[in-house]
């Protein structure tokens, strides 16, 4: 054997990576048709029909090689971003005698009381003991509407790492170095994992034990057929038998589900999460901005003493500088419930909102106008709020809305309702997959009362209220569990750990980078609702890939009958009244195959990458029309495919 051959063999052995191939059976069957290819190659190299077989062999291997060259990677998520958002940042610590000095928040301990000013970042988890303030958490939750936060009740707890903008805070330390949320987050990170999905697992099982089968059958021909069977005619068998096509087709088929993503502006991290879209049965859905459409909006006034009509106009007077969404949607109701079309009368003194006062309104001479929440009224008016408008706010509460008193001059005339809109449609969607038989789930933060009544006038299957990313984590595990495939789409640190362990995790663009590193998918115009889309896709491209595995299977008993009977040619010659398509000879019927072999798998990546289309119909019909239409047509196509082959094959023999 020539230098060249020797190195070549060498060089596909050692491409033979055991560990690489258990967990990728495509590549088994890759590396094993490259590994027999160069055998035969390097023992006849100078045959010429040895050598066009090879050549054929090669280009089945090169276009298998080449779809997995290019195919995703599976990746796990990473807790990189999310370490590099814990920062060591300078804290005001009170010392014994009340003053206060700077230290890094390294240096904070439990127990800690420490000052922060509007413009500075919160150095540790704490509780607050003093102040109130306007805090951004988007570094955390993804969401850019700032919140209140304030000694006292449910609004008193603050996270490190988010930013004060207004007023000031005194906070006690409630966690030591390590302990805190990001640490937490981070822990739970890299305690997830995503699961191959049923159709891989198949799938892989079925490449590995088809190659596996195979191989063993070739191998133990040789010795059987006593030398009557060349080393040339088993290589071409068993690359026959194998399945090549659908292997290299695979990777086309992940690629075009990543290509219609991004004609959607969703970035796929892999091709696997498109595919696991379409085997989702259980949907995790974020309220805001995803059910709802986020912002709270005006939906009705409630009068006491004066008419609908006049509680609207002090309303909307109290909004006319407020700039908030919810400020505009209360002039809009007013203007089109009952024709209040003002302008910022001449004088007026408008009082903006603050964190210290959360009210806001409007001076016009003797005239006091205010709007803000009900405490805060309630504290500002100096006659109690009537047993009326205490019925609509508690009403309010119960249908999960948001209640605004109106006051003027010390007296609450008033009430706004304020509700999170559901998307228009929404509702239908959620239906269209319920009959797909996916499960609906409502993540979000309210209270169970709230959640309950948004997602009643949604239309989910079900929901989670006062999530935490611990319970978010652990819902998708348990549904896991049970043998399902979970999908969520997030924005925020505190998402991370769900959509790490999510199958399918959609991380808005807009949202944190710690999101991001922990989904598979990415949706550049951040709208959640893509999700739907996504899973659409998905079931596409299992549907592509079922239809070509189908007509892989099909194709390949056409070429049993082009090389079974040339193979076993010149040891049973009986063999050949199965010859029935008429193949010139032994030699032209095995190299038909082989070249048919190779170019099928070219002639499926348009149908690859255009995809199958898809329609909501049940298992049975699907199979029953790609048993008809590919598995019928993967046993006619092939015969015509070697006949034609070989009469070229022996026209340029001939010539």
């Amino acid at each position: 054997m020539k230098p060249i051959y020797q190195r070549a063999l060498q060089d596909s052995f050692r491409k033979l990576n055991p560990r690489k191939m258990a967990g990728n059976p495509v590549m088994f069957v890759v590396e094993v048709g490259s590994l027999l290819t160069t055998v035969l190659w390097a023992r006849h190299p100078g045959d010429l029909f040895v050598g066009q077989t090879a050549l054929w062999l090669w280009f089945t291997v090169l276009f298998a090689n080449f779809a997995e060259a290019i195919a995703e990677g599976r990746g796990k998520a990473q807790a990189d971003a999310l370490r590099k958002s814990r920062k060591d940042i300078p804290a005001r610590r009170r010392k014994p005698d009340g003053s206060f000095e700077e230290v890094p928040s390294s240096e904070l301990r439990k127990g800690d009381v420490v000052r922060v000013e509007a413009g500075q970042s919160i150095p540790a988890d704490g509780e607050i003991i003093q102040g109130v303030a306007s805090v951004d958490e988007s570094a955390i939750t993804g969401e850019s509407a700032p919140v209140v936060r304030e000694s006292g009740g449910d609004r008193s707890a603050v996270t490190g790492g988010t930013t004060v903008l207004s007023d000031w805070l005194v906070i006690r330390v409630e966690a030591d170095p390590g302990q805190g949320f990001l640490d937490r987050m981070i822990s739970m990170v890299e305690g997830a994992s995503r699961q191959k999905t049923p159709n891989e697992l198949a799938l892989n099982i079925l490449l590995a034990s088809f190659t596996i089968l195979f191989l063993l059958v070739c191998v133990s021909l040789y010795p059987m057929a006593d030398g009557a069977i060349s080393v040339v005619v088993l290589v071409a068998l068993l690359v026959c038998l194998i399945p090549t096509t659908i292997g290299g087709l695979l990777s086309a088929i992940g690629i075009a589900g990543m290509d219609r993503l991004i004609q959607r502006n969703v970035m796929a991290m892999s091709g696997r999460a498109v595919e696991a879209a379409g085997d989702v049965d259980v949907l995790l859905l974020d309220k805001t901005g995803t059910i709802t459409y986020g912002n709270r909006q005006a939906a009705e006034f409630v009068a006491d003493g004066v008419s609908l009509a006049e509680v609207a106009r002090l309303a909307s007077l109290a909004s006319l500088a407020d700039e908030t969404p919810e400020g505009k949607s209360i002039v809009t109701l007013a203007s089109e419930k009952f024709g209040v079309h003002l302008t910022p009368p001449e004088g007026a003194e408008f009082v903006p909102f603050t964190a210290q006062t959360r009210m806001s309104g409007v001076n016009l001479g003797d005239e006091q106008i205010r709007k803000g929440a009900i405490d805060s009224i309630s504290n500002w008016a100096t006659s109690p709020v009537s047993e009326r408008l205490k019925e609509a706010v508690d009403e309010i509460a119960r249908k999960g809305g948001t209640p605004l008193l109106i006051a003027r001059n010390g007296l609450a005339v008033g009430v706004v309702y304020l509700k999170d809109v559901v998307k228009t449609g929404i509702k239908e969607r959620f239906v269209r997959l319920r009959n797909m038989g996916i499960k609906t789930v409502m993540v979000t933060g309210d209270n169970p009362v709230t959640a309950a009544a948004i997602a009643a006038e949604a239309g989910v299957d079900d929901f989670l209220a006062q999530a935490t990313p611990e319970q978010k984590l652990d819902l998708i595990r348990n549904y896991q569990q049970g043998g399902r495939l979970v999908a969520m789409t997030g924005d925020g640190t505190n998402d991370a750990p769900a959509l790490a362990q999510a199958d399918v995790a959609v991380a808005m663009n807009s949202g944190t980078q710690a999101a991001r590193e922990a989904a598979n998918l990415i949706d550049l115009d951040s709208n959640p609702t893509k999700l739907i889309e996504i899973v659409e896709i998905g079931k596409q491209l299992l549907i592509t890939r079922g239809a070509l595995s189908t007509f892989s299977i099909a194709n390949d008993v056409a070429k049993y009958f082009a090389i079974l009977p040339a193979a076993f040619a010149v040891s049973h010659p009986e063999l050949g009244r199965l010859n029935f398509m008429a193949l010139a000879n032994p030699q032209s019927a095995i190299l038909s195959a082989v070249i048919f072999n190779a170019l099928i798998i070219v002639a499926l990546i348009p149908l690859a990458l255009r995809g199958v289309n898809y329609r909501a119909v049940g298992a049975e019909t699907l199979l029953r029309d790609h048993l008809l239409i590919y598995g019928v047509g993967g046993l006619v196509c092939p015969f015509i495919g070697i006949k034609l082959v070989d009469m070229l094959v022996v026209a340029m023999h001939l010539a």
